[in-house]
């Protein structure tokens, strides 16, 4: 299983791939979680991305083809892989292609996660990670028993993003909008695109996006 996951910011890519991943056997390739890595390693890749990344900004296509291009020639990607938040442009689209062509391994799918805007924001806003043990909580949707405190283990420090505020993710959201929407398109035309509907539980997500898969 070769697969692309589209969506925007807040759309629960990440969540879906990971279930996916366990699913199925084959890695999930997140650029965020890798540059996330550049990032704290503070290396100059990284630090060229944390400046596009805390202003909710894309990160510059030679930087993040050039760590796709790597990772996939790891040999764990042989069976597959689910590819979430890449690519994020038509242009980063052309390139994978011509990747995946050079490797004799086509994409079989591009999954679009559909969610409506206003539950994109309070997604998004409302995150909050324990810094003890890395619970995840949204106040809006699934917060802790107590405010404040993590149910796993009690800790009191639940963090906020630094770029979960409003006007970066309003930017983001602008931002794929403009450079990250035309995909749907791109994957139409090559008749590999399957649209879900993203609002729900994560479990119902899933089975719709395994119901397209298998179409």
């Amino acid at each position: 299983m070769r697969i692309v996951l589209l969506g925007a910011p807040g759309s629960g890519k990440g969540t879906q791939a990971k279930k996916l991943m366990d699913a199925q056997g084959v890695p999930q390739i997140s650029t965020g979680d890798l540059l996330r890595a550049a990032v704290a390693a503070g290396s100059a890749l990284g630090r060229r991305a944390k400046a596009a990344m805390d202003a909710g900004e894309l990160v510059a296509d030679d930087i993040v083809i050039g760590m796709i291009r790597e990772r996939l020639k790891e040999p764990d990607t042989d069976p597959g892989f689910i590819l979430d938040g890449f690519p994020r442009s038509t242009a980063q689209a052309a390139a994978l292609d011509e990747m995946l062509e050079a490797l004799g391994q086509p994409l079989d799918k591009a999954v679009l996660i559909n969610v409506a805007f206003d539950n994109l924001v309070k997604r998004l806003t409302g995150r909050r990670t324990c810094t003890a043990c890395g619970q995840m909580y949204n106040v809006y949707f699934s917060p802790p028993k107590v405010p404040g405190i993590c149910d796993r283990c009690k800790h009191d420090d639940l963090a906020h993003r630094a770029d979960d505020n409003e006007a970066t993710i309003s930017n983001r959201l602008q931002v794929y909008q403009d450079q990250t929407e035309p995909l749907v398109s791109y994957y139409r035309d090559q008749d590999k695109l399957a649209t879900v509907d993203g609002e729900g539980e994560p479990e119902a997500i899933y089975a719709r996006i395994n119901e397209a898969l298998s179409q």
